[in-house]
């Protein structure tokens, strides 16, 4: 859990929040491409949080083993979400929900690594 994969996962979506926030400043409606960012986004925490089940499955568990199961399924939830709110709102307040649900990203993945560091005995 703690690799590679969740640095570029954490700095893609602070790189995408900030552009998403600054897009909303300037009072701008999601783009299609901003859009496509925010599917590419949680096609990217989704392999995340498939290897993070695989290594479960592997043999390291946390102890608190239903709170990690929450955060893989908000974590993997998330992204998607916040993409359909934004189409539901096309105007600046798509981008602020983008950027917002970028910004969350990173914080429920740290979350999942403090949990993941906690192995059962």
């Amino acid at each position: 859990m703690n690799g590679p994969l969740s640095v570029v996962t954490i700095v893609a979506a602070l790189i995408l929040a900030v552009w998403y926030l600054a897009r909303a400043a300037l009072d701008r409606a999601p783009s299609r491409t901003d859009l496509l960012a925010t599917v590419a986004l949680g096609a990217l925490v989704t392999v995340l949080v498939l290897v993070a089940v695989i290594d479960l499955f592997a043999g390291s568990q946390p102890q608190e083993l239903a709170t990690f199961g929450g955060y893989l399924f908000t974590t993997v939830a998330f992204a998607p979400t916040a993409l359909v709110l934004a189409r539901m709102e096309p105007t600046r307040w798509g981008n602020l929900i983008l950027g917002i649900g970028a910004l969350v990203l990173p914080v429920l993945i740290l979350r999942l690594q403090q949990i993941a560091s906690v192995t059962a005995v």
